[in-house]
Order: structure tokens, then sequence, then C-alpha cells
């Protein structure tokens, strides 16, 4: 339970899997696990068909580790600021300061990081198309 100047700082990393290209084939070999002769012909046709046509997918598998955690009896608002400046000074360009509720730290945790990957979902593919993978 959140208690009034008393803040909770956790430090640590989160590990999410990285975009995967999943063109036809990848689709087929996948889907045609247990089919028999005419499906595989079928989706020959299908390969043939839609050559240029890949999908990227994200894991989402996440990991966190190496999670430290300090109390501190000050305002929030102290302790944010102190916690900003400790991070800028530090230069790690995939740091970032989240503050959210106690009780739901991990919860604050996952859509930090799912807005991450759903707000650079548009430039991966972007990069992807540019290097010719899709």
């Amino acid at each position: 339970m959140d208690r009034v100047n008393e803040v909770r700082v956790r430090d640590g990393n989160i590990h999410a899997d990285r975009p995967q290209i999943l063109t036809p084939e990848h689709f087929s070999r996948l889907l045609l696990e247990g089919f028999g002769e005419k499906a595989e012909r079928y989706v020959e046709q299908l390969r043939e068909h839609a050559r240029n046509t890949a999908v990227l997918r994200y894991g989402f598998q996440f990991r966190k580790t190496d999670v430290i955690e300090r109390m501190f009896r000050d305002p929030i608002d102290a302790v944010v600021a102190r916690t900003k400046s400790q991070v800028e000074d530090l230069q790690e360009p995939l740091s970032a300061v989240i503050q959210g509720v106690d009780d739901a730290w991990e919860v604050c945790l996952l859509k930090f990081t799912i807005d991450m990957i759903e707000r650079s979902s548009g430039g991966n593919i972007g990069d992807f198309r540019k290097r010719g993978l899709i």
C-alpha cells in the first residue's frame, strides 16, 4: 500500500524479444505440420502468388532482471527529481524513469514496455522495407 512521504525506487532491466520477420514460407511450414500432399501443393501455389508478403511479429515474452529496491522517506517530487537527475547523469539512452503506483508497479512497467513497442513498430517496418527484407 502506498504511504505518504514513503517512496520506493526500483532499478533493474526489462528484456523483450526482438521483432521477427515471418515470410509466407515460414507460415507455410508452420501451418503444414501434419497435412498431406494436396495441402502442400495448395500452399506452394500460395507461395508463388504471395512472395512479397511478410509480417512483422513481436514476441511478447518479457523478463525483468537485476531488480534492486530502495525506500526513501521524502516527498515523491523530491525523489522523482533526484532519480531523473541520476538517470540523466548515466547517459544511457535505453534508461527511463517510470512513476506509478507501488501496488501495481509491474503493470506500470509492462504498460510502458508495450507502449514503447507500439510506438517503434512503424519505424521498424519502414527500416525492414528499406533493407529489402519485406
